[in-house]
């Protein structure tokens, strides 16, 4: 029998707890900072770490694979074959690079030097990302010992990458690089959170992103606006204008287009999405800011979570010391950024907002421009009707004994990387709370909620399997 008894799955779990957090500590205490080349050998360390605790898990394949021809940092593959001609194939993703830290960024403790306070362990990378990834070392554990079984109910993969800190510049690559080898039936991807410690909650999609900066010349060099101003175009002036329009009165992205093949809201997801325990004024506390404004007929969270948004993150040209100077300038400067939700392609985006831009400059070929897209990141969507999502749903209502509500995710990450390489759903395991404090000082991570990622996990692959061969699931 594949589905573990949740008494069995507790009791491994209890017994194992103690050393399972003293190995996440020895990797915590690696400063694996891919953003600095200062840590590269702390993040090769890292990775040979990783796959060295792998190997004494139990997964027969764990190896390094080198990125970039070499020079990148270096990602984890492992693999666990179940042993059945019938058993789904799975794919964890993850990373075990951090963000960098140091004790005078306002940590109360030393960032690499894990310390556990009050239930809560705190150190650079506890809940972003190494321990959860790591808490699926302990789940198939569990697993095992709680079914009797000698091989994961699935044949279980992991990819850990090791730029994910860095903007992940050579993953894509990687996957394409290898998908014979990470080829599966599902994603489950363990870099993500829950609503909070009351609420938990599935993720079941992120939105895609699209950079550009726009640069804008006029005349050769400043010039004098008193004799040339009111003549001449202004690219400063111009920059302002596409900033202007690039909305309407409702707050709708106004670039032809940029809306083809948007996935709608359902009625069911807009009912799910509001039954979550939202608190505006809390949330603007959090943005740091003091009113919120948006895309009509959409509510606040509907916004960041499943509706594409234009944004202006910078803009700038001519003078900008003290005091005055009457110029016509130059040049000017316009960076925009696409959030980009389910339908949406990003290479069509790019072509409309070129060809609005074109549209929208004066004729006469008094301001040239150019356009820099910085590349993409597709949009990942699972329906909430998914088999596998519905398996997620359940190993993860076992663990917590409460309903499971759903999110989104408004940000973007390598997922749809895996899912247009691999063609196959991605799904979120992710059992970090806001407060953890991602990238921030005094990172932690909530010690009985790691536990339940374990006890997720240790549920998921057989409901996973028996949801495969029956299409239902356990």
């Amino acid at each position: 029998m594949s589905t573990a008894p949740d008494n069995a799955v507790r009791a491994y779990i209890d017994v194992h707890r103690a050393a399972f957090l003293a190995d996440l500590a020895e990797w915590l205490r690696i400063p694996s900072v891919s953003a600095d080349p200062a840590n590269a050998a702390d993040v090769r360390r890292s990775a040979e770490w990783l796959v060295a605790k792998l190997k004494e898990t139990g997964f027969p394949t764990a190896e390094i694979w080198e990125t970039g021809a070499g020079n990148g940092a270096p990602a984890v593959f492992a693999e666990w074959p179940s042993g059945e001609e019938d058993a789904p194939t799975v794919l964890v993703y993850g990373h075990h690079d951090v963000q960098p830290a140091a004790r005078e960024d306002g940590w109360h403790t030393d960032p690499f030097e894990p310390t556990t306070i009050d239930g809560r362990l705190y150190a650079r990378g506890a809940a972003d990302d190494k321990g959860q990834v790591f808490f699926h070392t302990l789940g198939v554990r569990a697993h095992l010992a709680a079914t009797g079984r000698t091989a994961p109910a699935v044949n279980l993969k992991l990819i850990v990458e090791g730029e994910e800190e860095s903007g992940s510049p050579n993953f894509p690559a990687l996957i394409a690089a290898h998908a014979d080898r990470l080829a599966c039936d599902a994603v489950i991807v363990s870099d993500t959170g829950m609503w909070s410690e009351d609420t938990p909650t599935v993720c079941t999609g992120m939105r895609g992103l699209a950079e550009c900066q726009i640069d804008l010349y006029g005349p050769d060099q400043d010039i004098h606006s008193g004799s040339f101003g009111g003549a001449v175009p202004n690219p400063a002036t111009e920059a302002a204008r596409l900033a202007a329009a690039l909305h309407d009165e409702d707050r709708r992205v106004t670039i032809p287009g940029f809306y083809d093949g948007v996935v709608e809201l359902t009625d069911q997801e807009r009912e799910l999405i509001a039954e979550l325990p939202f608190d505006e004024k809390r949330w603007l506390r959090a943005a740091h800011s003091h009113g919120t404004l948006g895309e009509a007929g959409y509510s606040t969270l509907e916004r960041v979570w499943a509706r594409p948004t234009a944004e202006v993150n910078g803009i700038g040209g001519g003078y900008q010391g003290p005091g005055g100077k009457t110029i016509v300038p130059s040049s000017a400067r316009l960076k925009l950024s696409f959030r980009l939700v389910a339908g949406q392609d990003a290479d069509r985006v790019q072509e409309s907002v070129r060809d609005w831009v074109a549209a929208r400059l004066p004729e006469g070929g008094g301001i040239r421009h150019e356009i820099t897209f910085t590349g993409s990141t597709r949009p990942c969507l699972t329906p909430l009707d998914h088999p596998a999502l519905q398996s997620v749903v359940r190993a993860m209502t076992k663990a917590f004994g409460q309903k499971i509500r759903f999110t989104r995710e408004g940000g973007s990450g390598p997922a749809a990387d895996l899912q247009d390489v691999l063609g196959a759903p991605v799904l979120f395991l992710g059992i970090s709370v806001p407060s953890d404090g991602w990238h921030a000082p005094n990172e932690k991570v909530e010690l009985d909620l790691l536990m339940k990622g374990v006890e997720t996990a240790a549920h998921l692959w057989g409901d996973l399997a028996a949801t495969a061969r029956t299409g239902a699931g356990a």
